[in-house]
């Protein structure tokens, strides 16, 4: 899967775009009313990446779900690297984030739990996220919604602004992180039709005629204690999965609460 690259449109014109402070060229040039709605391009575009993977969300295939010509569809988003900015913003704003003062958790780790839960969830939704790299990231409401949220949170605990802000920062890429690798776990058990237990247990051979129990012995103590610690000691990948989720995500809330 080739990994595609947020950030990568004009800077002015993609702000405007994804603060829908700009109308389509060709409409206001003409004094005419938009035929289409930016919006239901964007939600267009993300149907079809649901449904068939981002490479599927081309502007041709947009414009033709929308019964328009390719030309009418850049009066309205000029080029792919802003459609994927506008796609990957408006599924993050799914996140049912609640911004000041609204009702929220009392908890600040039930705070987080929030916002780890409603992520996970959103890559579950639009798997295709996995796929996309934000280290350039899509700055618009729904970026900007997330960072207030786990900002909030964690001046809520009492940190100072600085720490505060490294505590969101060290939340947010250890959750989204997480949530990309499950999407992209789905996505290759969908696309080969194979679960990862099942390719596992076709290389089964490993642990019998490759396995060296004395160059490899803090694998072996880990298989012998009986707890298990992956898919090759006895537990399945999901549960494993879950499981190494939720012991880092306890011990990163117990560091930044340490720090106070």
């Amino acid at each position: 899967m080739t990994v595609q690259h947020s950030g990568g449109g004009p800077a002015a014109r993609t702000l405007a775009l994804l603060w829908r402070k700009t109308q389509p060229a060709q409409e206001k040039l003409r004094g005419r009313k938009p035929t289409l709605q930016l919006d239901t391009v964007v939600d267009t575009a993300v149907a079809l990446a649901d449904e068939r993977g981002i490479a599927a969300a081309s502007m041709g295939n947009v414009a033709k779900a929308l019964g328009v010509g390719t030309m009418t569809l850049y009066t309205y988003v000029p080029s792919k690297e802003e459609l994927l900015d506008l796609m990957i913003d408006q599924v993050l704003l799914e996140r049912r984030l609640p911004g000041p003062g609204e009702d929220r958790p009392a908890d600040w780790r039930a705070q987080v739990e929030l916002y780890s839960d409603e992520t996970r969830a959103t890559y579950s939704r639009h798997p295709w996220l996995s796929g996309v790299s934000t280290i350039r990231p899509p700055v618009g409401p729904g970026m900007l919604a997330a960072r207030e949220y786990l900002l909030s949170t964690m001046f809520a605990l009492g940190l100072p602004p600085a720490r505060a802000n490294l505590a969101a920062l060290a939340i947010a890429t250890y959750v989204d992180s997480a949530a990309g690798g499950e999407a992209e776990s789905d996505l290759i058990e969908r696309s080969t039709g194979q679960t990862h237990d099942a390719w596992w247990h076709e290389r089964g051979d490993l642990w019998e005629n490759y396995f060296d129990v004395d160059r490899y012995p803090t694998m072996t103590a880990v298989w012998n204690d009986g707890e298990g610690g992956g898919t090759s000691y006895g537990n399945g990948t999901r549960e494993v999965t879950a499981q190494a989720y939720r012991f880092g995500l306890d011990r990163l809330l117990d560091g930044i609460a340490a720090s106070k």
